[in-house]
């Protein structure tokens, strides 16, 4: 995949992407700021991702890559900086503007999030409940069957959560998310816990998504074969900064003694 932008190396410094700004920019994060009692987590965290673009968010454990796409889906909120989606500033439009926003996006918890007294159809129908005009038996029946086609899972309709293979669950977690047609997807470690082959399927299924469906997409992870598959750009945090941004090759030779380390470490873990 081709970079939208060239390599970067942040060093720590407060820096703002030039793309921010941009027409085509989905999401723009600016100046974010979270701590959790004296943890500063992020301490000044600045990227925009454009239209169609699947950005990849590398980090050692610890370095607040969940915190992140918590606090731009909503779910924690930051103590400082602006979070813009589709144009918008989500602290200052109202509650009905923000759940339309929220409706737009898809989040892929790194545990699936299934209900797990639920079966597999029941887990698909339950995010249709809240969609306005509210669909037919037959259009939900339809969606179903379609979310369940695209991630390989039509023969386990019927089945419990708890019959499924870890991978498995996985996949029924990004069907859930699919069968509301987001713009924007947010994945956290799509690919932890899962053996290499299975890992391998949740990749290309990342990019059949994107590529069937144009969806703006950030990829929260440190699978190094995730990120090089799936990334058309990366960002690297630590310290609660931006440490570089570029494509996987640029990073992967990067001057930046932060970022080599980086990947360094990576190679021996995998």
């Amino acid at each position: 995949m081709e970079s939208k932008t060239k390599v970067t190396e942040m060093n720590g410094e407060k820096q703002v992407p030039e793309s921010i700004g941009s027409n085509d920019c989905l999401i723009e994060v600016q100046h974010l700021k979270k701590s959790f009692g004296e943890s500063e987590v992020l301490k000044d965290v600045s990227f925009a991702v454009t239209k169609s673009e699947s950005l990849a968010v590398l980090g050692k454990s610890g370095t607040g890559k969940s915190v992140l796409i918590k606090c731009i889906v909503g779910l924690i909120e930051p103590d400082e900086g602006t979070i813009i989606l589709f144009g918008k500033d989500i602290a200052t439009v109202s509650k009905k503007e923000l759940a339309e926003l929220r409706n737009k996006i898809g989040f892929l918890f790194q545990s699936a999030a299934l209900y797990d007294s639920m079966s597999v159809r029941e887990n698909l129908e339950f995010p249709l409940r809240n969609v306005k005009p509210k669909p037919s038996r037959s259009e939900i029946d339809e969606l179903v069957s379609e979310a369940l086609k695209s991630v390989g899972l039509s023969d386990a309709i019927d089945k419990m959560p708890s019959e499924l293979s870890g991978g498995m669950r996985k996949r029924l977690g990004l069907a859930r998310t699919l069968i509301q047609k987001p713009e924007i997807m947010l994945y956290d470690e799509p690919t932890t816990g899962l053996d290499p082959i299975t890992a391998r399927e949740i990749n290309s299924l990342i990019l059949e998504v994107q590529k069937n469906n144009q969806t703006t997409s950030i990829i929260i992870t440190h699978d190094m074969e995730c990120t090089k598959t799936t990334s058309n750009r990366i960002i690297v945090l630590g310290d609660g900064h931006c440490l570089a941004e570029g494509t996987f090759e640029e990073l992967e030779h990067s001057n930046d003694d932060n970022v080599k380390s980086f990947f360094e470490w990576q190679t021996e873990l995998h």
